[in-house]
């Protein structure tokens, strides 16, 4: 077992930034906000707390990827944000999220009401739910769990195909078993950040 944990003075480094467009925003904040943001330099602060790596298979050991400091993130050409025109997310439900109509209803009143905290300021809406049969995506049954898996890449295809014109993003949300390719086991979820869509299992 490892534990990841970043000083204070390495969350300054890859957080702060001099670039006249991020300070600008940060003056703009009221001091509740402000201070919300200070407390990610703590010690103890929920926002950049220690990860436990359990194994080696843990996805920061087994997929390594390149450090990217808080500029790096503002200033990337694929990073989108909402717009006047963009400004809702929708959550599209692919098949029954529980055993009853009831807990699956409550899952995604639950779900939206965490989207709209999170994502503050966006609206969030919700499409009519739709069978796993209405995507008309891949299927296959997984040798090793004997589970139900959908393809997620034909999913994104689907979810964009249905994206509102006002929609920011679209994501689906399942309870199946997602692959990306005939050769992976699984994915948790997938995401095209040029086509505003995901799919979260």
């Amino acid at each position: 077992m490892q534990i990841v944990r970043h000083s204070e003075q390495t969350l300054k480094t890859v957080l702060i930034s001099k670039n006249p467009a991020l300070v600008a925003q940060y003056e703009k904040l009221d001091a509740g906000e402000r201070r919300l943001m200070n407390e990610a330099f703590l010690p103890n602060s929920d926002l950049f707390g220690p990860i436990t790596l359990h194994s080696k298979s843990d996805w920061i050991n087994s997929h390594p990827e390149a450090p990217q400091d808080f500029e790096e993130f503002f200033n990337d050409p694929y990073r989108k944000t909402p717009s006047a025109e963009k400004h809702s997310i929708y959550i599209q439900c692919i098949g029954s999220l529980g055993n009853t109509r009831s807990v699956s209803e409550e899952y995604v009143k639950w779900l939206k009401g965490y989207c709209e905290a999170f994502f503050y300021g966006l609206t969030v809406k919700l499409l009519e739910p739709v069978p796993v049969s209405a995507t008309k995506c891949s299927f296959r049954i997984n040798d090793d769990t004997q589970n139900l898996q959908i393809h997620a890449g034909q999913i994104l295809k689907f979810l964009k195909k249905r994206k509102p014109e006002d929609a920011f993003c679209v994501v689906g949300i399942t309870m199946i078993d997602l692959y990306p390719r005939d050769s992976w086991n699984f994915v948790f979820g997938q995401a095209s950040l040029t086509d505003g869509a995901g799919a979260v299992d």
